[in-house]
């Protein structure tokens, strides 16, 4: 999820499309926080790990 967030950003920025700019800035936040929950131990999503 972080990935396809920066791929959205990178696109979005070159092609000046303003909706895939917010949708990687939406997808890029959401990926870390899920991530930042994986390294603290919470079960995300029912798995002990998210990756």
């Amino acid at each position: 999820m972080i990935i396809l967030g920066i791929i959205l950003l990178v696109v979005g920025f070159l092609t000046g499309i303003g909706i895939l700019w917010t949708i990687g800035i939406i997808l890029l936040v959401i990926g870390l926080i899920l991530w930042i929950l994986g390294l603290v131990g919470h079960a995300v999503g029912g798995r002990r790990h998210y990756w």
